[in-house]
């Protein structure tokens, strides 16, 4: 029961998606599962540390990685919170845990000649999947937007006359990004192939059935022509918001806008991308500084 409590607290009280709702309770039944096969009881309140600690070498074990791991314990620690704030335990058996150790994760922005090449692929293409796929690609890469925040973009998000979209991030924060005249162009030429296309839905982005875009095609939009035009292992929607961040932090951009611009809640979350624009940086202390050596 407490477990369904705590899936609500998260949805209505702290804003959370129902994707990341549903990724905690499977974090926190795979553990009662593991109670359940191993000790012989499921009550998560009556749990000590050792135990968890007993699931944690089971996943090692099992070949999950240790950034996984720490997910899962991490969404554990947030029931045992939740349960310490509504006074089913006093004390967190996870309160003295320390996540496991993992590589940083460095993900290679695409360059500006391969965005430029993706765009000049998209060309021209007047079609109604032409027109998507070239907004989809402005879309990430003119506003930095997350995938899930892309394809639940409403037709009324739009706003022409104060040029901006107004988009719906994590934990339902809403936030207003600045439009481009050229995506405004590109919004207004897809809009039109869009209205010949039989649907009620109020989304954007929509197949040529009518209905919202999906996750996954979007992934293989972005996938399929990034495949043409660059050899790196990742291309994804991320990797874009990525190249987005870097790009303006490569042009000057202070921090801070671009914290706001990607609704990160602290700073900490957009400096991760400042790692990529120290290159720039480098070649402009190189080039300007008295001491330098010039080549």
């Amino acid at each position: 029961m407490s477990i369904n409590s705590f899936l609500e607290y998260l949805f209505f009280e702290k804003n959370y998606s129902k994707h990341t709702a549903v990724a905690y309770k499977n974090d926190i039944k795979s553990f009662q599962e593991f109670c359940l096969n191993t000790y012989d009881f499921s009550n998560l309140e009556e749990v000590n540390y050792p135990q968890i600690r007993n699931w944690i070498v089971d996943m090692v074990n099992n070949k999950i990685s240790n950034r996984s791991v720490n997910r899962k314990v991490s969404a554990l620690k947030s029931y045992y919170k939740y349960l310490q704030k509504i006074k089913r335990i006093e004390v967190s058996p996870l309160l003295k845990h320390q996540p496991l150790k993992v590589a940083k994760k460095v993900e290679v922005p695409f360059s500006e000649k391969e965005i430029k090449d993706v765009f000049e692929m998209l060309g021209d293409d007047s079609s109604f999947e032409g027109l998507r796929a070239k907004l989809i690609v402005e879309l990430f890469y003119s506003t930095g937007i997350r995938r899930s925040e892309l394809v639940n973009i409403e037709i009324s998000n739009i706003d022409f006359k104060n040029e901006t979209v107004k988009v719906l991030g994590k934990r339902n924060k809403e936030r207003f990004i600045p439009l481009l005249k050229s995506i405004q162009e590109t919004i207004k030429k897809y809009l039109t192939v869009r209205s010949e296309i039989n649907t009620n839905s109020s989304y954007l982005l929509i197949t040529k059935k009518g209905k919202k875009v999906y996750d996954t095609l979007v992934y293989r939009i972005i996938n399929n022509y990034f495949s043409s035009v660059s050899t790196k292992v990742k291309k994804s929607p991320h990797v874009i918001r990525h190249s987005f961040a870097t790009h303006l932090l490569n042009e000057g951009a202070d921090l801070n806008s671009v914290k706001e611009l990607l609704g990160h809640s602290s700073l900490a979350s957009t400096q991760v991308y400042t790692h990529s624009s120290l290159g720039k940086l480098k070649e402009i202390y190189n080039q300007a500084h008295p001491r330098s050596v010039k080549k």
